[in-house]
């Protein structure tokens, strides 16, 4: 199975994908300066295309957890994107996603241009990667549970 991570932004969206067997969040390239209409199309070609089940948007929410500016309009692409996509839309908690994909990168010794091209994809790659691996942890607390009740 399947998931497409994304990073919704006004002029940037970075893309990851996980591999077959939802453990590992692998980046794709950014798509950049796409309307919403020509964006929603890109992520449809991608989801046909290598079989995705599930499509995970990161959710920017401000420190105390509320929605901003940018959280609202995260969840009106949201909304396209369930209305357009034939699998399920989920949303992943982002925050502080962008910084530390900045700060991994620079431990990485990348140059600030490099950092810059590369951030989108790589903050996709964080919030997809949290996604697999809350949902794995949450089907092995369930498994426990139904095997303690046995």
């Amino acid at each position: 199975m399947r998931i497409l991570g994304i990073d919704y932004g006004k002029k940037n969206t970075g893309l990851s994908l996980s591999d077959e067997l939802g453990i590992t969040a692998q980046p794709l390239p950014t798509l950049r300066g796409l309307t919403a209409e020509a964006l929603i199309k890109e992520i449809t070609q991608i989801v046909s295309g290598k079989e995705v089940e599930e499509v995970v948007v990161g959710l920017p929410r401000n420190m105390d957890g509320s929605l901003g500016g940018s959280g609202e309009k995260t969840m009106e692409f949201v909304k396209k994107l369930e209305e357009a996509l034939p699998c399920k839309v989920s949303v992943e908690d982002e925050r502080l996603t962008t910084m530390m994909a900045d700060r991994m990168l620079a431990r990485l010794g990348e140059n600030p241009k490099v950092r810059k091209k590369k951030l989108d994809r790589v903050a996709a790659q964080l919030i997809l990667q949290s996604y697999l691996d809350r949902k794995r942890m949450c089907e092995g607390l369930e498994d426990e549970e139904k095997q303690q009740g046995d």
